[in-house]
């Protein structure tokens, strides 16, 4: 195991993660993926592509997108559009990316493979942090709400 490249591979899903979870991004007004999914996304797709960097087969990047393309799949079964509302875009999110914890261990890339399995799971408990309600579109909604009662009053 080459423990220099391990850790870069590890510096540069952090970066990922941290790049999406801004605030601006994924919380707009209208946007159907928040920002666990969009962080989740962000972890998978930079382990992915990570993993197809990293392996000496004779064509990395079909593995890795075959892996890719057919979690996707998966994860389409469990998006659903419910009254107008969009449900399962982070359980779709979190299984693509499990896939990329299995593709690493597969290749023997165990720190990349704890560092994001690590990530999914903050990434899915941050909700229950205390104040993470003001980071979501409903917490903004309920906002403007209250505002335009108190106006009307």
């Amino acid at each position: 195991m080459d423990w220099e490249l391990e850790l870069l591979f590890s510096a540069r899903i952090l970066f990922a993660t941290i790049l999406r979870a801004d605030r601006l991004g994924p919380e707009r007004q209208g946007s159907a993926a928040g920002v666990r999914t969009c962080m989740t996304i962000s972890i998978g797709s930079c382990a992915f592509s990570l993993i197809s960097w990293h392996i000496s087969a004779s064509d990395p990047a079909r593995i890795a997108a075959q892996v890719v393309a057919g979690t996707g799949f998966l994860g389409a079964g469990v998006i659903l559009q419910v009254k107008g509302r969009i449900a399962g875009l982070t359980t779709a999110a979190t299984l693509w990316t499990t896939a990329a914890v299995g593709m690493a261990c597969a290749f023997g890339m165990y720190v990349l493979a704890a560092l994001t399995a690590g990530l999914i799971y903050g990434m899915l408990v941050l909700h229950h942090m205390p104040g993470w309600e003001n980071f979501t579109r409903r917490h903004a909604a309920k906002r403007r709400r209250a505002v335009r009662l108190e106006s009307e009053e």
